[in-house]
Formats: structure tokens, sequence, C-alpha cells
């Protein structure tokens, strides 16, 4: 049976950019959450997000590493993300096919929950004022999903598989699971998966502020706002960003010497056929119950569970469903369990989230640290038996790592990472 691992990670985040740059960020309890000063926000309640910080300063975005000038304005921010999160990975795996077959043999998967939403909503405008001379022929490139995989597979020269993955905000944890299952059938020896996700315009928060999905209690107070299972929750803040892996067929990865961060073990889907936007909880147990099965045939057992990193939201039904989802598949080991969710200091990725919450659990393998749950001050009375790691990170024995992610449509990923041995 083929075994599958991470060679190489990369992220874009509201903490900045740069694998080790978030990590060292996350691990001191930072958050990347600001009130919004650049763009009108008029009528809109929300005055906060996580927001990739750009410039020219170390962590910052600077675009121009990224892109060539002429290349910039052809690709909407989700696809530059995207660019920049899977390059950083690529680099990190020392990988570049060399010849036709290694070609041909490696792929990419790369997702996103909602596209170009700024350019399509810049380019409606400009249609309806200005008529269509002042739309950009590179409108329509600039906004499909799937053009952060095909920039990539022309950049590297990957000629395998190459797909995008659209689910919400489970998308980068199923970019990631499919990847591994393309790898274990022997489609490919070597994905680049992930995904990217940059919404935050007027269309977007006014958009998610009509659903009241986001939290409107901290706009003046911004590193408040995101707090999973404290009683003061009111709502997710919306984040953007990028998240990418390298996933390796593991006697591929030897065979070149790769350094290897972790081995995937399990990934697990399901649906909660309930409801578009609330949660059942089930359909999340049964996502978990599904990856830990085929973790189980890799000779994982439910006990080796050390860590999870939550889907963690901060609403009011997700956070205690998902607790409770927990509580239902570990049993008694449940107190055995750290579980914390790294959206309290980065925000809601929506599409990004699973795959750079998945970076985040695989370092949490390699440095033996669980992140923290920053704001969790007064838990729910359905958690406080739980281990959910507030305020600060928790050092302990990693060696089975977990990580959800659930999405409106009632979509759910499961993700099971191993420490390499």
């Amino acid at each position: 049976m083929k075994r599958v691992v991470i060679t190489g990670l990369g992220i874009v985040s509201p903490l900045g950019v740069g694998v080790e740059y978030n990590w060292k960020r996350l691990l001191a309890g930072d958050s990347g959450i600001v009130k919004i000063t650049d763009r009108d926000l008029k009528d809109i309640p929300v005055q906060i997000a996580g927001l990739v910080p750009w410039g020219q300063q170390e962590g910052q975005f600077n675009i121009n590493d990224v892109l060539p000038v002429k290349e910039q304005k052809k690709n909407d921010t989700f696809i530059v993300y995207g660019i920049a999160a899977g390059q950083q990975a690529m680099k990190d795996s020392g990988f570049i096919p060399q010849t036709p077959q290694e070609q041909e043999r490696s792929g990419v998967l790369m997702g996103s929950g909602i596209g170009g939403l700024q350019t399509i909503y810049e380019s409606s405008l400009a249609f309806n004022e200005l008529g269509m001379r002042c739309v950009s022929p590179f409108f329509i490139p600039s906004v499909l999903i799937n053009l952060i995989a095909g920039n990539l597979s022309i950049q590297f020269g990957l000629k395998g598989p190459n797909e995008a993955c659209v689910s919400a905000c489970s998308t980068g944890a199923h970019a990631i699971g499919e990847a591994y299952e393309i790898i274990k059938r022997g489609d490919a020896d070597v994905m680049l998966a992930g995904s990217s996700e940059a919404a935050i315009n007027v269309l977007g928060l006014g958009g998610f502020a009509r659903m009241r999905a986001l939290t409107s209690d901290f706009n003046d107070s911004p590193t408040q706002a995101s707090r999973p299972w404290d009683k003061r929750r009111s709502g997710f803040v919306m984040s953007e960003g990028a998240g990418a892996v390298v996933l390796e067929d593991l006697d591929h990865a030897r065979a070149r010497g790769a350094k290897i961060y972790a081995e995937v073990v399990g990934y697990g889907v399901s649906a909660d056929a309930y409801h578009i936007t609330t949660p059942s909880g089930e359909g999340a147990k049964r996502s978990m119950q599904e990856a830990l099965r085929k973790a189980f045939d890799n000779g994982v057992r439910m006990e080796d569970v050390d860590y999870i990193n939550a889907h963690g939201t901060s609403t009011m039904a997700g956070d205690v469903g998902e607790a409770l989802a927990v509580k239902e598949v570990f049993a008694d080991h449940v107190k055995n369990i750290s579980m914390s969710s790294t959206k309290s200091s980065i925000g809601h990725l929506l599409g990004a989230a699973g795959s750079v919450e998945a970076v985040f659990s695989i370092l949490a393998i390699r440095d033996q640290i669980c992140p923290a749950t920053l704001n969790l001050e007064d838990p729910e009375d359905e958690v406080k038996d739980m281990d959910l790691v507030p305020l600060t990170p928790k050092k302990r024995q990693i060696n089975v790592a977990m990580s959800n992610s659930f999405g409106f449509g009632g979509t759910n990923a499961t993700l099971i990472f191993k420490k390499y041995a």
C-alpha cells in the first residue's frame, strides 16, 4: 500500500508571509485581525477582518516577489495568494521535475471557496457605468478558481492531474485530501495542493453580515473578536490568505532524499444533509470517523490522536456542535486530547482555512506543541471538561494530529497526520 508524506509547506495569512514567520507569531499569541481602514465600509456593521499585511518588510506580502509586473493585473488577488503559497511549498520541498516522465507524474490541486469576488465586483461596476470596453480582456481567467492550479502547473512544469476544488470552508482540506487519494491510487507521485481566498470587500463583508455570520461586537478591539468556545463569541471574523503543501509518494521522497514533515494517514468526508448554513454535528462526527477508519488501515488507532486543530470558527452553534461531536467520536479518550482553534489568531480564511490549518497541524507535530486558542476566557459549560489550550500554547507529545474543516452546504472534511518514522 502506498504511503503519502508531506515534503513542502507554504502560507500567506493575516499573520504574514512564510511558514516559519507565521508559526513564530502564532506561538507568540499574536493576532492578525485588524480594523479595516483602507476601504469604504459605509453601511456595513462589520469593521474588522484578518487582512494579509502588504509591504516590503519581513513577513509582509510583496506581489513583486510572486509575479512579474505585466502579469499582476491579469490575476485576482486570490490567485496571487495561491501562487505565492504554492511557490513557497515547492521551494521548501526542493522538488522540480527534471524529465518528461517526472512532469507527467506531478500535479496540482488548488481550490477556493469564492474565487475572484473583488474582480467580479469591480468589473460589474465598470460594465454598468462605462460599457464592455472598460472590462479587462483578462477578466474571465482572472476570476476562475482553477487558474491557481493552472498558473502553478505552467510555472513548475507540472503536467499530471490539474484540478480545482470548491467546497466552501472545507475547500482546503478537501484539496489536500483528494491530492492524497490521487497519489494513493497511483495517478501521481507528487501533488501540490491547497487553497486560497481573498473576498474581503464591501460585497463579501456585506453578504456575510446580512447572514449575521460575522461578529460586529469587537470593532474597537479586533484582536479580541475571534474567540472560539468562549461565552462572549458572537460570530466569525472574515479573513484572507492561502495555504499549500507538497504531498509525495514515500518511495519517491526517499529516493530523492527529501525532508519529510509528516505522513498523511487519514482523510474523511461527509455531508450533513441537514441545512445549508447550520451544522448538524452528526456530519462532523461521521467525517472524523471516516478519517479514523482509514487511519486504522495505516496503523493509527483512535487512541493515538493527541491533538485536534478544530474548525472552531467562533460561531454560537458551530463551536459547541463540533466539540460535542469530538466527544462522541473519542469517548473516554477525549480527556487525553488537546484541541485548539488557530482561527482565534487569524480569523476564518473561508476556503483557505483548511489548508492553512493543515500546515499548522503538521508544524504542531514537528515541534511537539499545541497552538493556543486565544480569547478563551470563559468557556461554554459543554466544553469546560476539554483541554482547549486556552490563551497560551502547550508543549506535549504529538504523534498524531487531526484537522477539521466544515463548510456551508453541510460539507465536511477531516485530515489526519502522523509523525513520520
